[in-house]
This record gives C-alpha cells, sequence and structure tokens, in this order.
C-alpha cells in the first residue's frame, strides 16, 4: 500500500470518529463501507464474531458495541430510521481482526486501531505511572510537614524516625526491616519508593490525620504522639482490610524513582520534539 494511499485512509477513519457517552466510537454503518463491505448483512456477520471475541475475553459487549438507532435521508428530503452499532476502538479492533484481510482496507484499519488500541493503553499505564509518583511526593511534603509539627513539640529527628516506624508496624502488621525484606526493597531505600499506589495513599492519610490530631488535641512529646500515629494507622489499615485490601500482601511496586526518571526523560523527549 502507497503512502498516500495509507494517509487517505488515515484522515478517512479520523474524520468519521464520534464521541457517544463520552468515548470515542465508530458507526458500524460508516465502518462498513470504509472497510470495503457493499452489503450489511455480510459486515454484521464480521460484527457478530467481533462480539463473541469481545465476550471471550472477558469484556461486556454492551460496553463496546452499544445498539442505536439513526435518521438517513432516502431522497426527496424524507428520512427513514436505521438500525446502526456504535463501535469503540476496542470493537472497532476486533470487527477489524475478523475482516478480510485480502482488502486493503481491513488490513489498513487492523493496524490502524491496533495501534490506537495501544496508544490508549500506554496513556492509562502512563496516568497510572503519573499518580503514583504524584501520591509519593505528596507522602513527603505529609511527612515533611508532620516532623516540622512535632519537632516543635519536644521530638527531634531520631523520635520521629521511631514515630514513623511504629506507624507503619501498625499499618503493615510487620516492622520495617521485616517489610523490606518482604517487599525485596534495598535497605538504604525508604519503603515508600516500592509501595503501590494505594499504600502510599493510606501512608499519608495516617499521617494527614496525625498531624491534625496532634495540633487539634495539642499532644507535647514524643510518647503521646507515637500513639496518635499509631492508632491512626490501625485505623486506616482496618478500614482497608474491612474492604479487602490486606496492605503487606499487595505485591510492591517498581521503584518510584526509576518511573520518575522515566517519566521526565519521556517529557524531555515532547519537548524537544517540540522545538523541532
Amino acid at each position: 500500500m502507497k503512502s498516500e494511499e495509507i494517509k487517505q485512509l488515515f484522515e478517512k477513519f479520523e474524520s468519521v470518529a464520534i464521541e457517544f457517552d463520552g468515548v470515542e466510537c465508530w458507526s458500524a454503518r460508516e465502518l462498513q463501507e470504509l472497510l470495503g463491505y457493499s452489503k450489511w448483512e455480510n459486515f454484521e456477520k464480521v460484527i457478530n464474531k467481533a462480539k463473541q471475541a469481545c465476550n471471550n475475553a472477558g469484556e461486556q459487549i454492551a460496553n463496546h458495541f452499544p445498539d442505536v438507532r439513526k435518521m438517513v435521508e432516502i431522497g426527496s428530503g424524507a428520512e427513514r430510521e436505521l438500525n446502526d452499532i456504535f463501535l469503540t476502538r476496542y470493537a472497532c479492533y476486533l470487527t477489524a481482526q475478523n475482516g478480510d484481510s485480502r482488502k486493503e482496507e481491513v488490513a489498513f484499519a487492523q493496524n490502524y486501531f491496533a495501534v490506537q488500541t495501544r496508544r490508549a493503553e500506554l496513556v492509562e499505564q502512563r496516568l497510572l505511572e503519573y499518580e503514583r509518583v504524584k501520591a509519593r511526593e505528596k507522602l513527603s511534603q505529609t511527612e515533611k510537614q508532620l516532623s516540622g509539627i512535632i519537632y516543635e513539640r519536644g521530638v527531634d529527628n531520631q523520635g520521629f524516625g521511631v514515630i514513623r516506624s511504629k506507624g507503619d508496624k501498625a499499618l503493615f502488621n510487620l516492622s520495617t526491616p521485616m517489610l523490606k525484606r518482604k517487599l525485596g526493597v534495598p535497605e538504604n531505600r525508604p519503603v515508600a519508593d516500592f509501595l503501590p499506589t494505594i499504600s502510599i495513599k493510606a501512608k499519608d492519610l495516617a499521617a494527614e490525620m496525625t498531624g491534625l490530631n496532634v495540633q487539634t488535641k495539642d499532644l507535647m512529646g514524643q510518647h503521646s504522639i507515637e500513639n496518635e500515629h499509631v492508632d491512626n494507622n490501625s485505623a486506616v489499615r482496618k478500614m482497608l482490610h474491612d474492604r479487602g485490601i490486606v496492605p503487606e500482601n499487595l505485591p510492591p511496586a517498581e521503584d518510584v524513582k526509576k518511573i520518575q526518571r522515566k517519566l521526565q526523560s519521556e517529557e524531555k523527549k515532547v519537548l524537544r520534539g517540540a522545538k523541532r
């Protein structure tokens, strides 16, 4: 297929994309023409195969192949109602995969929607990584603020380390060294750098509660603040446990520093590309 033909097909597929309930979709009737099928009955068979593939993949067919009705012109200004199906990007990919790949249009669509679906997966993954990095940064800020609060109440850095360690034990039901060994965290690295996002946010919530209550209750000294922090971590643990989440049993996540460097590298590439 020549580059000019690819460009034309790309523009055609892009131009007929619509938004349905906030989701990018393609009309099956329009996709029929784009894929070179002259009869709806033949194309409907392809869609039915795609629906079966969707179901086999564990996805809800209704979420990707919603039935719709639309008005079409039949001449002299008259209109009639026509059955149609809106296909999500994933549904289009499955439809193309079940089409006649001898058709150039189908071969193009197989690759077009494969790339588009993969792009969506990459965006989703990047958003999850970004959320985790931001959660880790937020935890660092919260712990820094908490350290400042309790320093003014007679607790030094060593005491803060003890308070934080006992809070972790209350949250994860394991001492810091034991938790590090379980998660494979290097000795010289904070446990939080290898925790999944939900665990990072759990630690942050407990630390926020401690900071607030230390000031509200006017707590003084390491012992009373330590008890407060342990109670708050225990409360957060109970909340998670009640929802079927056991923090210490969650698998470790990739080093957040590595993720942060990767995101920064990608941003630099985008900036360099924009300047060209």
